[in-house]
């Protein structure tokens, strides 16, 4: 390896997330800020945490339930192809 290249490796780089978790790890990094970690995320916890900042699941919602509202128009029967043998 050649010499002064390479990042400065930090064997007790701090992880902090939104929730105040915080972990130690090593990085190259000295400190670093997360949104989510085991710790608070749905998947890992198995609670519903919606994190929405445009309000694009109440649009989603919205047309949902506008949808299911509506009545759907029945398809027409496609007609058979005479095929020659």
């Amino acid at each position: 390896m050649k010499p002064e290249i390479h990042p400065k490796y930090n064997k007790e780089a701090t992880i902090t997330c939104a929730c105040g978790k915080v972990y130690k790890v090593g990085s190259a990094k000295e400190k670093m800020e997360v949104e989510i970690c085991a710790n608070c995320h749905p998947f890992y916890t198995g609670t519903e945490k919606l994190i929405d900042t445009a309000g694009r699941v109440e649009k989603f919602k919205a047309r949902r339930a506008t949808a299911s509202t509506k009545p759907t128009a029945a398809k027409k029967p496609r007609a058979a192809k005479n095929k020659k043998a």
